[in-house]
C-alpha cells in the first residue's frame, strides 16, 4: 500500500472536492467514487436534514451510490446534491432506468445559518452551484481540512468546528477512513482546556498530542438549547461489504461520535453517518468485518478531533474562535 495521507482519499477510487465561501460562512464537500459504491447509512440525531437517505436502508432496492454530499446551509443546503447530480449526469454516471441514468447522491446537511456569515443570497440559495463546483474540484490525494467545504461554517460548544479526516489499515490490509464536518451541539474538547475527548485514539500527534488532562470535566457544554446542530460524515472502506454490512459500519462510525463529542446524538443534533465500500479487496469473514467496525469507530473519533484542531475562525465580526486562536503554541 502506498504512503498514507491520513485522509479518506487513502482509499483507492475515492476523490474529495470542496466549495468554500468564507463570506457566506458555509460550504460543500463531495465524496465521489470512481465506480458506484455499495452504501448505507444511519441517522441517530434528533433533528436531521438529508436527501435520499431513505434508499440507504438495507431493505431498499438501490444498492450503490455515485457520491455522498456533506453541506452547510441547513435545509437550503439540500440544493447541493442537485448540483452534484448535474455534474455526474454530464459524464454519464448514474443508476440506469430505461434509457435514463439517475446519479445516486445521498446528502446530509448541517446548521450554519447563525455563524455570522452573510446569508442574504436573494431568491435562490447558492448551494446547487456550490455542489457542482465541489464535484468539479474533486481530486485524489491531499485535500484541505478545517474551515473548508462543509466544515466552513461549522461550530461547536467550545471552539470553531471544521472538516476532519483520518484513515487506518486493518490487520488484513483493508483501508478504512472517515471524513466528517464537525458542527456539534456539544464539545470535542474537555472542559475549558485544550484536550480532546478523542485523545486515547490519537495517532502521531495529529491533533496536538496533548493526551488526557489530569482531571476530566464531564459537565455538559452546549452551544445553545434552541438551535439545531449537526455533525455529518462518512466512513469508507476498500473491503468488500454487503449493504447490510455497510449499514453496520455506519453504526460503528456513530460510536466514533460518542467517543469524540460530549454530548452527542441529542434531540437537536442531526448526527448522520454514511458508509460505503469500493469493494476493491476481497473480504467474506466475520473477523475482518468486526475489525473494520472497530477501526471505523476510531478513525471517526480521530477525524472529529482533527476537524476542530485544523479549523480557523471565520472572517466575520463575533465569529467563534478556533482552537488555534486560544492555543497558538499547541497547548
Amino acid at each position: 500500500m502506498p504512503d498514507l495521507l491520513n485522509l479518506i482519499t487513502d482509499i483507492d477510487g475515492v476523490a474529495v472536492g470542496h466549495a468554500t465561501d468564507l463570506t457566506l460562512g458555509s460550504g460543500v464537500t463531495v465524496i465521489v467514487f470512481d465506480e458506484p459504491a455499495v452504501a448505507s447509512g444511519t441517522v441517530l440525531g434528533g433533528a436531521p436534514g438529508g436527501r435520499d437517505t431513505g434508499l440507504l436502508d438495507p431493505s431498499m432496492t438501490v444498492n450503490a451510490v455515485d457520491a455522498f454530499v456533506l453541506s452547510g446551509g441547513s435545509a437550503f443546503g439540500l440544493d447541493a446534491a442537485g448540483g452534484v447530480q448535474a455534474g455526474l449526469r454530464e459524464i454519464g454516471r448514474g443508476f440506469a432506468v430505461g434509457s435514463m441514468r439517475i446519479p445516486i447522491v445521498p446528502q446530509a446537511i448541517l446548521m450554519d445559518l447563525l455563524n455570522g456569515g452573510d446569508k442574504d443570497w436573494g431568491l435562490h440559495s447558492p448551494y446547487r452551484d456550490m455542489g457542482y463546483a465541489a464535484l468539479k474540484a474533486a481530486a485524489k490525494g491531499a485535500f484541505a481540512l478545517g474551515t473548508t467545504g462543509a466544515g466552513t461554517g461549522a461550530t461547536t460548544a467550545t471552539f470553531k468546528g471544521g472538516l476532519g479526516s483520518a484513515s487506518a489499515v486493518s490487520s488484513a490490509g483493508h483501508c478504512v477512513a472517515a471524513v466528517v464536518a464537525v458542527n456539534a451541539l456539544g464539545s470535542a474538547t474537555i472542559g475549558d482546556g485544550p484536550h480532546f475527548w478523542a485523545a486515547p485514539f490519537e495517532k502521531d500527534g495529529e491533533f496536538g498530542g496533548l493526551g488526557m488532562p489530569a482531571v476530566t470535566d464531564h459537565r455538559m457544554r452546549l452551544k445553545g438549547t434552541n438551535t439545531p446542530a449537526t455533525t455529518i460524515g462518512a466512513v469508507v472502506t476498500d473491503a468488500q461489504l454487503t449493504k447490510a454490512e455497510a449499514h453496520r459500519l455506519s453504526l460503528a462510525g456513530h460510536d466514533g461520535f460518542a467517543r469524540a463529542l460530549l454530548p452527542a446524538h441529542l434531540p437537536l443534533d442531526g448526527d448522520t453517518v454514511f458508509a460505503a465500500s469500493t469493494g476493491r479487496h476481497r473480504r467474506d469473514d466475520m473477523a475482518s468485518l468486526m475489525e473494520l467496525c472497530h477501526l471505523a469507530t476510531i478513525v471517526m473519533a480521530r477525524a472529529i478531533a482533527r476537524g476542530v484542531y485544523e479549523a480557523s475562525a471565520l472572517p466575520a465580526e463575533g465569529a467563534q474562535k478556533a482552537w488555534r486562536d486560544r492555543y497558538p503554541d499547541g497547548h
